[in-house]
């Protein structure tokens, strides 16, 4: 895969969604979906470089990539390229806070006891 990325370095002008670059804007909606560039990387099959890559626009988006990118980011190839705005379903730290939670459940019971304690004791002390 990265033969096919570096064939599309370039040293064009970024490409622009509205006020920022395709790579602010990838970055962004990235972030808004609660992925790091190593999450995003595993779900597309691709190593993190390539997203960090992108969103330096370093490199253009060609048309699987823009596919691609979508498919992982669940958005369509138009709301990727702003030319729809993406539908959010709620704020993009609740997407943060399921995606943690699937991870504490696949936890072996005595782990998810101790992790909850401490979140609880924490919580606790939030309110005070």
């Amino acid at each position: 895969m990265s033969v096919m990325a570096s064939k599309n370095k370039t040293t064009q002008p970024p490409l622009m969604i509205g006020a920022e670059t395709f790579g602010q804007y990838l970055a962004r909606l990235r972030k808004s979906k609660g992925y790091t560039q190593v999450e995003l990387a595993e779900r597309m099959g691709i190593i993190q470089v390539i997203i960090s890559d992108y969103e330096r626009d370093k490199l253009r988006p060609y048309h699987e990539m823009v596919i691609r990118f979508a498919q992982a980011l669940e958005v369509s190839a138009d709301e990727l390229l702003g030319l729809k705005t993406p539908k959010t379903k709620g704020n993009g730290g609740s997407l943060k806070i399921l995606r943690r939670m699937k991870k504490i459940e696949a936890l072996p019971p005595a782990q998810q006891k101790v992790l909850l304690r401490t979140i609880d004791t924490f919580l606790k002390g939030a309110e005070r």
